[in-house]
């Protein structure tokens, strides 16, 4: 079974290496040609990914999980994404905004409410969004684009940063039309559980130890259960296996990868362990759960 090669996008740096962009910094990157993407059978994102589909059509698959897009739909990717391409016609045409994470969390008009738009997203990447909605987008990326691209200014990181802010403060006017959106609390637990939640779905492969997490957020694993259950209602344990297992079902499903070789790029002590974790979380076998599910 032939798999196309996986392209790491883990950086902005891995965007301008490969000279993907129309522009490119450590912080944001707009894309505008596809072909560039096309000789690669997947890209991991270990960015944000803001894409607008402004004519033509493009099937694709994230983690596995079959869309398509049409004019003025937006797709919207988190660090740790699966994108692959099956199609796309001749005459699409779409615009395309990559943000660091760090870059997002310093905008933070929309990442106060990581978690509620994170799920949302996870279950619904792509919005389809009002003609003035995709003109105002428009407008603001080419004029991002264009301080971008033109003789620098003393002040421009901080033109670009407003402009940026401005773009998110519009975009979340926009998102509330499909998800409500609490105010933020800015409480020391909300921080504590964004801060997991970040840590968690940015790195690849995944630690599954709670104790882990909590050492690198500077709590104990007590206290850190017990902000995890009081917001979202789950154990860090129970989010961390959800999370190893979209991995884990990835790789099986759409990779040609052996089991052994999947067990131990993710970090598993041993086939057996790998064997017995995918059970407990599918009811199957790793290898009955590849079968069943086989290029879904």
């Amino acid at each position: 079974m032939d798999k196309e090669k996986e392209l790491l996008i883990g950086s902005m740096s891995d965007i301008a290496v490969r000279n993907l962009a129309a522009y490119t910094d450590n912080r944001i990157a707009l894309i505008e040609d596809l072909q560039n993407l096309s000789s690669y059978g997947a890209v991991r994102t270990g960015i944000v990914v803001i894409t607008l589909c402004l004519k033509g059509k493009a099937s694709l698959y994230l983690n596995g999980d079959s869309y398509a897009m049409y004019p003025n739909d937006l797709l919207i990717c988190h660090p740790n994404i699966i994108v692959e391409k099956s199609m796309v016609s001749v005459d699409v045409d779409f615009r395309c905004i990559c943000l660091s994470p760090e870059y997002v969390h310093q905008l933070t008009i929309i990442d106060n409410n990581s978690w509620d738009v994170m799920k949302f997203l996870e279950n619904t990447p792509i919005l389809t969004l009002k003609s003035e909605e995709v003109q105002l987008f428009c407008q603001y990326y080419d004029l991002i684009r264009s301080k971008l691209t033109g003789t620098p200014c003393r002040h421009q990181k901080e033109v670009i940063d407003a402009l940026l802010q401005a773009f998110m403060y519009e975009f979340h006017d926009s998102l509330e039309r499909f998800i409500k959106l609490n105010p933020p609390t800015y409480s020391s637990g909300e921080r504590l559980f964004k801060n997991f939640v970040n840590l968690l779905t940015s790195s690849y492969p995944k630690q599954r130890r709670v104790d882990f997490y909590a050492e690198q957020l500077h709590v104990t694993p007590k206290y850190l259960s017990s902000v995890c259950k009081q917001l979202c209602g789950q154990t860090p344990s129970t989010l961390i296996d959800q999370y190893v297992m979209r991995d884990i079902q990835y790789l099986l499903k759409k990779t040609d990868k052996s089991i052994k070789e999947i067990s131990n790029e993710l970090d598993f002590p041993n086939l057996s362990f790998f064997g017995k974790f995918v059970k407990k979380q599918t009811g199957l076998s790793p290898k009955f759960y590849r079968e069943q599910n086989w290029n879904e």
